[in-house]
Parts: structure tokens; sequence; C-alpha cells
């Protein structure tokens, strides 16, 4: 037997090859989507803030993509999904009151999306 199939099968009977696709998934890229910046208009005034935008709408449509692939259950997408627009009205609202978004908020409004993208992503 050709050592490449071998190595196929096994990846396949193992289930390695059926991982793969969750990893397709933009938002599983953390490095990558830490990397990520906006574009400035409309209700978006700050850098930062459209960073979190960006990212949201990221996981919101990997979540989208992960039901319908029936990688995750319809309860569990409604709530990522509520968990993510949740970070994106408490960004808007840090900018309306402060007028920008600190590094600090920023990097905790990151790590909930990491959280969360972590959910679809393994």
């Amino acid at each position: 037997m050709n050592p490449t199939m071998f190595v196929v099968l096994v990846a396949s009977a193992t289930g390695a090859v059926a991982q793969t696709p969750r990893q397709d998934y933009p938002s599983c890229n953390r490095t990558e989507q830490h990397a990520v910046a906006g574009q400035l208009g409309g209700s978006i005034k700050d850098p930062r803030q459209a960073h979190i935008s960006v990212r949201a709408n990221i996981l919101q449509a990997d979540i989208g993509t992960a039901r319908k692939a029936r990688r995750i259950s319809e309860r569990q997408a409604a709530q990522l999904w509520q968990r993510v627009d949740k970070v994106r009205r408490a960004t808007d609202r840090f900018v309306a009151k402060q007028g920008f978004l600190s590094a600090a908020e920023r990097a905790s409004y990151d790590r909930e999306l990491d959280a969360i993208a972590l959910q679809i992503c393994r």
C-alpha cells in the first residue's frame, strides 16, 4: 500500500479529516482576527470600535455557517449570536459615552469574542 494512502486512511478513520473544516472559519484564526482593522464611517467613529464591529460581523457569519452545517444547534447559535451582539452594543455604548474605546476595553472585548469563537472552532 502506498504510504500516502495509508496516512489518508488512518486520518479519515480517526476523524482527523472531519475536524479540518472547522478551522476554515475565519474567526478560528485568532492571530488574524486580532489584526483585523475596520473602516470608520456611519455610526463607527473609533478605530477600535471598527475592529470590534468587523470581528463581530465575521463571527456572526461563522455562527450562521456553523448552524447551516449543523455543527451547532439552533439554540446554541442563537445564544452565541446574542453574546456577539451584546459585545457590539457595549462597544457602541462606550464610544457614545466616552468618544473612544480604550485599548483595555478592546482587549477585553477581543477576549470575549475569542471565547465565543472557541465554541464553533472546537
